[in-house]
């Protein structure tokens, strides 16, 4: 796929079914992530690859959440089956460290990036995918879980698989609502 088409086009495909990426082609995926922008080069990024029993670990830790919170039955049941809109869930941690040239923000923002790279990675492969975040990312519950402390952050919450559905047009956006020039 041509990389510009890859980004003028990408779309997020809200329902994916079995195949995951798995073998070679996660690792591309994985790989890409590692790629993202990375001011001091502090690769303040974890991915935690969640599929088969890691899905169901992972609605188990969202169906935790959720009770913390008294939740009604409808919400547990909602958190408990968020994982399996998906084969393979990968949560994007940003591991963050002190550096006096480069401030958590950005250590943040590059794990953001690493995320985008695994998605459009994945498309450039023939998968799909969509990245979450949610109330979960920051629930004490989840973060404690995936054991993310202090200015550590889940930024996302990726979701991927094969395609169950055509994706819904791209819209056309015009640059002049959102580029101004100085």
């Amino acid at each position: 796929m041509n990389a510009l088409d890859l980004l003028l086009q990408r779309r997020s495909i809200p329902r994916l079914a079995e195949p995951a990426p798995s073998g070679q082609m996660l690792e591309n995926i994985l790989q890409a992530g590692l790629r993202a922008p990375d001011h001091g080069a502090l690769t303040p990024w974890q991915f935690v690859v969640c599929e088969g029993e890691g899905l169901t670990r992972l609605s188990q830790i969202l169906v935790e959440a959720a009770k913390a919170d008294g939740a009604d039955d409808t919400a547990i049941e909602k958190a408990k089956q968020a994982p399996f809109r998906a084969p393979m869930v990968i949560a994007v941690i940003a591991r963050t460290r002190f550096h006096e040239k480069v401030p958590t923000i950005e250590q943040h923002i590059s794990a953001g990036c690493a995320t985008q790279a695994m998605q459009m990675a994945a498309v450039a492969q023939g998968f799909q995918g969509f990245w979450r975040t949610g109330t979960f990312a920051y629930h004490p519950v989840v973060r404690q879980a995936l054991d993310v402390d202090g200015d550590d952050a889940i930024v996302g919450f990726l979701y991927l698989g094969t395609p169950d559905c055509a994706p819904a047009n791209a819209p056309t956006r015009d640059t002049s609502k959102y580029v101004k020039y100085l």
